[in-house]
């Protein structure tokens, strides 16, 4: 199968539950890896494709809360849902806080954890696509010179070619020519296009 396909990883202590939730995701199509202890799974690389983790709360010697945080730290980003018999209030509003999309009470319904599944893979599409925009906007701003960067966020208050010249101290000309490579290098057909970008840009510094 093809990385690009979403993987549900699921980590369990408890073998007949593995068993069961390996057996109905793999029905409904989805690549499936099973794990009967959380230090399995933190032995593995990152994976870097799409996909989601449902995992148990009370687990012998790392439970659910301490293996959240510690994927996080190994570079897993993919979005994560807690099955458990044993949660309560202030447990789950942990885990959300720290980035669980779902906190879900045993017995839970295939049809409950399905959905649980569809919402975490739509969070980490969403994710995707925004850090793949990110890194697109990063690699354009990276093409612009020192002096470009100051030309664009000029060029992005408004001013004009005569009115940059004069905060730069250089001349009208040269900063024409600098305005036609800045809206070049980023790919956009005007100022206000330039701004837009700008405007996206500037929450990732």
């Amino acid at each position: 199968m093809s990385q690009a396909e979403p993987k549900v990883f699921v980590v369990d202590d408890d073998p007949s539950v593995l068993r069961s939730l390996g057996r109905m995701f793999e029905v409904e199509g989805y690549q499936v890896e099973c794990f009967a202890h959380p230090r399995r799974m933190l032995a593995l690389p990152p994976w870097t494709g799409p996909g989601c983790v449902v995992m148990d709360l009370r687990m012998p010697e790392l439970n659910g809360l301490e293996l959240q945080e510690a994927l996080r730290r190994a570079g897993w980003v993919q979005p994560i849902i807690f099955i458990s018999g044993h949660g309560d209030v202030p447990t789950a509003v942990r885990a959300m806080k720290a980035g669980a999309v779902d906190f879900l009470p045993k017995p839970v319904t295939n049809a409950e954890l399905l959905a649980a599944v569809e919402r975490a893979l739509e969070r980490d599409r969403a994710a995707r696509d925004a850090r793949r925009e990110r890194e697109r906007l990063q690699a354009l701003f990276s093409t612009l010179s020192p002096r470009e960067w100051q030309v664009c966020r000029l060029m992005a208050r408004g001013l004009l070619d005569k009115q940059i010249a004069a905060e730069l101290g250089t001349a009208t000309q040269t900063v024409g020519l600098q305005r036609r490579r800045v809206l070049e290098k980023l790919e956009a057909q005007s100022v206000a296009e330039l701004a837009r970008l700008l405007e996206r840009l500037e929450p990732l510094f």
